[in-house]
């Protein structure tokens, strides 16, 4: 069992979170109630050392959803990914979608506050058929292009790299002809009449645990992270103006009641008809030909702020 008197603090030294003004503030708030160890790691190896190594401490991540998936990757390599044993999360990245569903602060001080007073809170995963996992949410075509641009626009756009991104990837990618299936069943829009079975091309499909992508973009608006089940979002507006229209609806997460959008809920979800890109939880993968993913829950648990 870890010593929640006893912390380590892990800073993704390859986003560039390592020597920013967010550590400091961080570290002086866990260190008032806290012994914190800190460690800057910048491959899956140095973050496997430093979960070996981490000798009984409770972990606590600095950063957004890639450092988050990074660390319970590690956990999980090591046999340590518990619920029993809860993570600390201190928002620091560009999106930080999952603090946004957990209610964390996105302030460095106040996520280090909420860390230092939180209570478990066990959240399912999605593990993939390639040995991956998601923590957030995995979606694949128009979006997965737009995490692509948005991680070259990144330094220059901050939080509005993802919708620049998105319409970049939009205007050139017409949609690709996927079969999606959910608990064995070929997704099937129930009045509309169509269905992604390969024959009717998808502009995206979402995977959900966590509702929002991109930085609070509502992918899955009514997704909640701890009920065994994902929400499963798919898009077939294809065309050039119901691309546009979809682009904007999906801002305010009123793109749900377009009919050329069907949200499912299962606990097994299959994609066919690649390749396409993937991107999952800001981790982007090209050309994946097919993919299954199968939601484990309650896998880990995550420190939230009591409830008021």
């Amino acid at each position: 069992m870890s010593d929640a008197s006893r912390l380590l603090l892990v800073v993704n030294r390859a986003a560039g979170s390592a020597g920013d003004d967010a550590v400091e503030a961080a570290v002086r708030v866990l260190r008032a109630g806290a012994d914190v160890e800190v460690v800057a790691t910048g491959s899956a190896a140095e973050l496997d050392a430093a979960v070996a190594g981490r000798d009984g401490r409770r972990l606590v991540v600095l950063g957004g959803d890639g450092s988050v998936h990074a660390v319970v990757r590690a956990l999980d390599r090591a046999g340590a990914l518990d619920p029993a044993e809860a993570v600390g999360i201190v928002a620091r990245g560009t999106g930080n979608d999952l603090a946004r569903t957990l209610g964390l602060p996105l302030d460095p001080e106040e996520g280090a506050a909420a860390v230092l007073a939180g209570r478990p809170r066990p959240l399912d995963l999605l593990d993939d058929d390639a040995g991956g996992l998601v923590v957030n949410a995995v979606h694949a075509g128009v979006g997965a292009r737009a995490g692509a641009q948005a991680d070259r626009l990144k330094e220059r756009l901050g939080a509005a790299a993802y919708p620049v991104g998105a319409a970049l990837a939009g205007v050139s990618n017409p949609g690709w002809p996927l079969r999606v299936e959910v608990d064995g069943r070929v997704a099937t829009h129930p009045t509309q009449g169509w269905a992604a079975d390969g024959t009717c091309d998808v502009l995206m499909l979402g995977v959900c645990t966590g509702r929002s992508i991109g930085g609070g973009t509502p992918l899955a608006p009514q997704a909640e992270p701890d009920d065994g089940l994902a929400d499963v979002v798919v898009s077939v507006a294809t065309g050039p103006v119901a691309r546009a229209a979809f682009a904007t609806a999906l801002t305010g997460g009123d793109h749900v009641d377009r009919p050329d959008v069907l949200v499912l809920r299962g606990r097994r979800v299959s994609v066919t008809g690649g390749p396409v890109d993937l991107d999952a939880d800001g981790e982007v993968e090209e050309g994946v030909p097919a993919r299954t993913w199968r939601v484990r829950r309650h896998g880990w648990s995550v420190l939230v702020p009591p409830p008021r």
